[in-house]
């Protein structure tokens, strides 16, 4: 049969899209995880598949080299999830496996056995924010800032931070000690500590001489508005002419909780703003009724001052309406949401916005510049003087004597 041009065209055609299928099918059922990352529709938006040649290469390598076989695929799988939200270089962004998961989302029943310390594990080492007062922590002089290197001599620089907070815990009446990195000291500082049982404490409050009203609030949680505003409420009926307002080593807590203890001093009033990835910013202002607009704030600050105690405080700030005395807060702004993973396969906790003080001050890595700065040294609390809260009462009575 003779075959003209347009026949010999269309054969040719069909050869080679049978061929290119072929290839592409080949080319294709390699790997499995190659289907994988196709069949996610913001890999086919955004990617081609050579992105991910190194990884499948490293996936085979692994499984055909690696001297323990058979080796885990869902530790491989975690491993690289974590590594992933490594790579985003936030400290705020990170991964979970279901057990950490668990353990973060474990509610505190008021009390734990333990050293007494608000810590964070967002980083590569444990971080002291802040030792509870009256606790072990604070009696051996733990301090904001210090990072855990090695737990009963064990190095634990290697561990997730989560996980040498485990080792931290235990039993009451046991003991436990602690290595630690300090800045501005060159030397591994030890701590021998017993455990006991750590009550959790909210909110404290009491009349001082000249009617000045201390309140110092721990932590924001759920029902820290109701027992604040109980408390301020009391010290204003009891005379109070100005109020020292503490927030120092309060690592912070609820955003919800920030915004109503701010509205108490304040009437229609921002109180932070969110600033999203692409740009757009969000308002929050004030939510509930003032307690007292006028009556003379004071608030104390200092490096454990984080989070949502920067948002209360710089937003009091921002307003002229209390003076910061102390030392500059820690310095927490970036916003974090927990995402919880399909199947028992944990939760990624992924920074998904940061937070500006009203006048738009940005607070991550910056923290808040007291309007008084005084240091309070740890020769001060062994020698059982505090000369921030000292400084506040100095001012107040400087000011009633003008």
């Amino acid at each position: 049969m003779k075959l003209t041009g347009k026949t010999l065209l269309a054969i040719g055609l069909i050869i080679f899209c049978v061929s290119l299928s072929f290839l592409l099918g080949v080319y294709l059922g390699q790997s499995s995880l190659t289907q994988i990352f196709f069949s996610y529709p913001g890999i086919t938006k955004r990617y081609t598949k050579n992105l991910f040649d190194p990884y499948e290469q490293a996936w085979d390598i692994v499984h055909d080299s690696y001297l323990e076989q058979p080796v885990d695929d869902k530790a491989l799988m975690q491993g690289s999830i974590k590594g992933m939200m490594e790579g985003l270089g936030d400290p705020y962004s990170s991964y979970l496996d279901p057990e950490q998961f668990r353990e973060q989302n474990a509610p505190l029943e008021g009390e734990y056995t333990g050293i007494g310390a608000w810590v964070d594990t967002s980083g590569d080492l444990l971080v002291i924010l802040s030792p509870m007062p009256d606790s072990p922590a604070e009696e051996v002089g733990l301090k904001p800032g210090d990072q855990v290197v090695q737990i009963d001599d064990e190095d634990v620089t290697h561990l997730g931070p989560s996980l040498v907070l485990k080792k931290i815990l235990g039993p009451a009446e046991t003991q436990v000690k602690i290595s630690i990195i300090r800045e501005g000291t060159p030397d591994i500082l030890d701590f021998e500590i017993t455990r006991r049982i750590i009550q959790i404490p909210s909110v404290e409050s009491e009349m001082l001489e000249d009617q000045i009203g201390y309140i110092r609030l721990y932590a924001f949680g759920e029902n820290s508005f109701e027992e604040f505003s109980t408390s301020l409420t009391q010290l204003l009926e009891d005379g109070a002419e100005n109020i020292i307002f503490d927030l120092r080593n309060n690592t912070g807590g609820l955003v919800d909780s920030a915004i109503e203890i701010t509205s108490t001093f304040l009437s229609d009033k921002i109180v932070l703003i969110e600033e999203w990835g692409d740009g757009s910013k969000t308002d929050y202002s004030t939510t509930e009724d003032p307690i007292s607009l006028d009556i003379p704030l004071y608030i104390l600050v200092n490096q454990g001052t984080a989070s949502a105690s920067e948002i209360t405080a710089g937003a009091l700030q921002d307003h002229d309406r209390a003076l910061l005395i102390g030392t500059s807060t820690f310095g927490k702004g970036l916003i974090q949401n927990w995402i919880p993973l399909n199947g028992d396969n944990g939760a990624v906790r992924i920074s998904i916005a940061r937070w500006l003080t009203p006048n738009g001050r940005q607070i991550q890595n910056e923290g808040l510049t007291p309007d008084v700065e005084i240091d309070f040294t740890l020769d001060d609390f062994n020698a059982g003087i505090d000369p921030q809260l000292e400084k506040a009462i100095e001012i107040i009575m400087t000011n009633q004597e003008d």
